[in-house]
């Protein structure tokens, strides 16, 4: 490696990220507690993934996912390398953290879309089934006065229907979890073994040239 430093992540990128990170976190610290935050976290979310599929397709080098998309073939090799201590060095995303990418954005889409779902069989949401569709449950004070979500205007879905999307949502929630952890770790071996701060790659956009 040389100290000479090359811009690998632009400034979306590393905006989306790290935006994602606090927008997961905090969608996933409010599932049980069917609040607003919850539920704004979830469309913020929605959002992300939106951009970054777009910005995949026409954005910069490193952003695109031609860029880090390889064949198994390749991705098994660099597996190989990485087991025998010696891995392949890539500027961008290596061939295992851009599978990585792809699954973390799939997870994340079906937990989103579950949620919908879950929110549509409240009556809800853009999956909401007939009548008049809403983005956000409207609030409603009760005999206190107190605000709460007015989860006694539409019931479109069964309580089978609704438990059903809630249970998938969950599922693909804490399977996202699963897949960060993966990527926490493999940020942190290839790290070391290439001595790189991929951490502080992802603030600076910068990474050591090979």
């Amino acid at each position: 490696m040389t100290d000479n430093p090359v811009r690998v992540w632009d400034p979306l990128v590393r905006l989306f990220h790290w935006s994602l990170v606090a927008a997961f976190v905090t969608a996933y610290f409010t599932g049980d507690e069917e609040s607003m935050v919850h539920i704004y976290a979830g469309y913020f979310i929605l959002g992300l993934l939106v951009f970054r599929i777009v910005w995949g397709l026409v954005g910069t080098r490193h952003a695109r996912f031609s860029d880090f998309l390889y064949s198994p073939r390749r991705t098994l090799q660099y597996l190989k390398s990485l087991r025998a201590g010696k891995p392949e060095h890539y500027l961008g995303h290596n061939p295992a953290g851009g599978w990585m990418v792809i699954l973390l954005l799939v997870s994340l889409s079906l937990a989103t879309w579950t949620g919908l779902q879950a929110y549509g069989q409240e009556g809800h949401g853009p999956l909401a089934g007939g009548g008049e569709v809403t983005l956000i449950a409207p609030a409603m004070a009760d005999e206190d006065g107190d605000e709460r979500a007015g989860h006694e205007g539409r019931h479109e879905g069964s309580e089978g229907d609704e438990e059903f999307w809630e249970e998938l949502h969950e599922f693909f929630a804490n399977l996202t979890v699963f897949l960060v952890v993966i990527h926490i770790a493999g940020v942190v071996v290839t790290g070391r073994m290439h001595r790189e701060n991929l951490v502080r790659a992802m603030i600076t956009g910068d990474k050591p040239a090979a």
